[in-house]
């Protein structure tokens, strides 16, 4: 029976593809084999020693220590591209907010007092103050091609927008993906001076925090309209207000509030609803329960932001999984040692990632304690586990 510990409510669509014969689901549990969450932040938690596995039902891992965990030899899993679609309205919802002035003209409406003739007298008077612009013909530029970012810049090419696309590291799948009438920039700054409208889709880290700042955003076209449904700190925020005091900026829109940002007129902030619909939900629930599944059973790593690709078919062996440090001879030494305690190796499979590799070996008989410990005892060896 595997214990499975939820720090957020997780869709039940998810939890569903979890047997009950076999798991046991609860939010406070003893000795967890694998943890659910989705924003809970992890950082100040206490890692029990029988924990095997976290799975995010999300994309971002910046609420979960993983540098810590993957030095536990603990794989982190995450659902990439399964919120991408409900991200992809949002920032199209974004664009028509900035381009047609529309929370500061709803505000107006609104505050409007009198008769009905009154108001519309005012009506006519007022909406000059929020005359906006179209989307078609406009350039578009996305910073991120990830699973969002193809939808984002797909959406707009519907849209009839002119779409530049920037991410030196774009894989093979998402360029399939990726409309051929989406022209490639060559830089951030490159994109960024040619767009009337930027957004962004990376993750936060140390080369991509304050990305827009002052200096790329005085490069940017005058009134040029920017969206972050990404992650706080990718753009300098004051740099923005001040762009937007300025006149330089046409509008800010993004799903991180702030008492900077909240009040300012000109800025649109949203509570952090970018994955926030049913289907997004659903979707990242049973993508990460299937993924924990098939580690927990078959040692099989789909979708882990720290630990390698691994697929290997059950073939009736009896299966363990080895996690070390990526140095040279651990796969000998981890033979030799199943030689010693007399096991014959029928398939194996050693991927590595960064500073970490993984094995799986299937055996003709079942690995004994005795042979696990001296496998734990390998200096490098991370974890053991019988599946």
């Amino acid at each position: 029976m595997y214990k499975i510990l939820t720090l957020n409510n997780i869709s039940v669509a998810g939890l569903e593809r979890l047997p009950r014969d076999r798991y046991e689901v609860a939010s406070e549990i003893q000795h967890p084999d694998a943890i659910l969450l989705r924003s809970y932040k992890m950082h100040d938690m206490e890692i029990p020693p029988t924990l095997k596995a976290v799975a995010r039902a999300g994309a971002g891992v910046n609420n979960i220590p993983v540098d810590k965990l993957t030095r536990m030899g603990i794989p982190v899993f995450n659902a990439p591209g399964a919120n991408a679609n409900a991200v992809k309205e949002l920032v199209i919802a974004g664009m028509l907010l900035g381009a047609r002035n529309i929370c500061r003209a709803w505000e107006f409406a609104r505050g409007l007092e009198g008769t009905d003739a009154e108001i519309s007298r005012a009506v006519e008077a007022g909406k000059k103050q929020f005359v906006g612009i179209e989307l078609p013909g406009r350039t578009l530029g996305v910073i991120g091609l990830g699973a969002i970012g193809v939808k984002v810049c797909n959406a707009a090419v519907a849209l009839g927008m002119k779409v530049l696309g920037y991410d030196p590291e774009i894989t093979v799948q998402r360029a399939w993906q990726l409309s051929s009438q989406v022209q490639q920039a060559a830089s951030v700054d490159d994109l960024l001076t040619r767009s009337d409208f930027v957004s962004v889709h990376v993750p936060l880290v140390d080369s991509t925090r304050h990305m827009v700042n002052a200096e790329r955003i005085a490069a940017m076209p005058e009134g040029a309209v920017l969206l972050n449904f990404a992650r706080q700190g990718i753009v300098d925020d004051e740099a923005v207000v001040q762009a937007l005091d300025d006149g330089r900026l046409r509008a800010y829109v993004c799903d991180f509030p702030t008492n900077l940002l909240k009040d300012h007129p000109r800025v649109v902030t949203l509570p952090h609803l970018g994955a926030s619909t049913q289907e997004a939900e659903e979707n990242c629930a049973v993508m990460v329960v299937e993924e924990l599944r098939d580690y927990l059973e078959n040692g099989n790593i789909r979708n882990s932001v720290n630990f390698p690709e691994v697929q290997m078919p059950r073939n009736g062996g009896h299966r363990l999984s080895v996690v070390n440090a990526n140095v040279p001879n651990m796969l000998g030494q981890i033979s030799t040692v199943l030689a010693d305690c007399g096991h014959n190796i029928i398939d194996m499979l050693n991927r590595s990632r960064g500073e970490i590799a993984y094995t799986l070996v299937d055996t003709e008989k079942p690995v004994e304690e005795g042979c696990l410990e001296r496998l734990r005892g390998i200096e490098g060896v991370l974890a053991v586990r019988v599946i």
